[in-house]
């Protein structure tokens, strides 16, 4: 195999606790040979418990360093893109997490990068990757007539489950010139993506790139792109809920942040004789299985429901295979670019219904 390696922009909670161990499990496709964080403490912590050396404050010094073959983007969502194509530029394959960018245009401007440079983008959808949702897109073909679908997504503040079950280094070392200049950023950011809006629609925005991404894309994956977006409501600022028109049926979404620490997100699709559902945990634990029930008419003889665990891959170690796997086979992984862009427009779609409601 050829061995790739991987340099770190931002190594907070998500690195720490989740992507570390898979690259550690995935030793002998993957080895971290750079970190970098703005805080000395965090970038210092990360490369002692990883054995790596090369650690830095600034991403141009790492994006350069010669063994360095991917770039894994984690670093506050505002800088994504700029560290995305200084990435690109350097010549590195790059998994980005979502979201990876605020605006279409800047989908095109990493997309045309990664072409010219012939590198490959992957998005962090680990969701897409789960051996139990690629199952479930199978089914969902042959099922036939759909007559009704659902995306749920309501879920407890992650502190209440990481303060419980991992230790993560923060960067209180920070100088605060840095924090403000990252909350400008942000503030830029989304200007940017929706012009002049009230805060409550940034704040749905925001919510929609952070959580709400990995739910309507993964709906895209299972059912494709809806004809058009229904109708679209927030309360209480980050709970949202919309519905999708696909022609000969609707599908629901709802999602939202409360103070139970427990994880509800789940995609169903109904069809005239089968409910086909997949139930995801917190990635924030890994390992915890996502699982995909199945409930069928069972011939005039009640009701059966098959509980699948397909594999116990966690969804992150899948997705980095996935992307092992493009970067040796020189194809596009399924969540590029582009399919990121599908997701942006879902939003805007979203929001300008969310805008009209205001003006009402």
């Amino acid at each position: 195999m050829n061995m790739l390696r991987v340099g770190i922009v931002g190594c907070g909670e998500v690195v720490q606790i989740i992507h570390l161990p898979s690259l550690y499990q995935l030793g002998e496709k993957f080895r971290v040979t750079a970190v970098c964080d703005v805080s000395r403490t965090v970038v210092d912590a990360v490369g002692e418990a990883a054995g790596v050396t090369a650690r830095y404050q600034d991403y141009h010094e790492l994006v350069t360093q010669d063994d360095v073959d991917v770039v894994l983007v984690t670093n506050p969502n505002a800088y994504h893109t700029e560290v995305t194509l200084a990435a690109i530029a350097a010549g590195k394959h790059v998994l980005v997490e979502k979201p990876m960018c605020f605006t279409l245009r800047e989908v095109e401007a990493i997309s045309d990068a990664s072409q010219r440079a012939g590198v490959l983008v992957q998005v962090g959808y680990m969701r897409r990757y789960a051996p139990a949702f690629v199952e479930a897109c199978r089914l969902v073909k042959q099922m036939g007539e759909i007559r009704a679908a659902h995306v749920r997504d309501v879920i407890g503040h992650n502190a209440l489950i990481i303060g419980q079950t991992a230790r993560v280094v923060r960067g209180t070392d920070i100088p605060a010139h840095i924090i403000e200049e990252g909350k400008a950023r942000q503030q830029a950011a989304l200007r940017d993506a929706i012009g002049d809006a009230s805060p409550a629609l940034q704040l749905a925005y925001g919510f929609m790139l952070g959580l709400s991404t990995h739910d309507l894309s993964a709906m895209r994956e299972l059912l494709g792109l809806p004809k058009r977006v229904v109708y679209a409501a927030q309360r209480h600022g980050i709970y949202l809920t919309a519905a999708f028109d696909y022609g000969d049926f609707i599908c629901t979404f709802d999602t939202g942040v409360d103070n139970i620490p427990r994880f509800d997100a789940r995609l169903e699709v109904f069809g005239a004789d089968q409910v086909i559902r997949v139930l995801y945990d917190t990635p924030y634990v890994r390992h915890l299985p996502t699982r995909l029930v199945v409930t069928s008419a069972n011939h005039g003889r009640g009701v059966s429901h098959e509980t699948m665990l397909p594999d116990w891959c966690d969804p992150f170690v899948a997705e980095w295979n996935a992307f092992y796997d493009s970067i040796q086979a020189g194809t596009q992984p399924k969540t590029g670019p582009e399919d990121f862009g599908a997701d942006l427009e879902l939003f805007q779609a979203m929001i300008r219904l969310l805008r009209a409601q205001e003006s009402d």
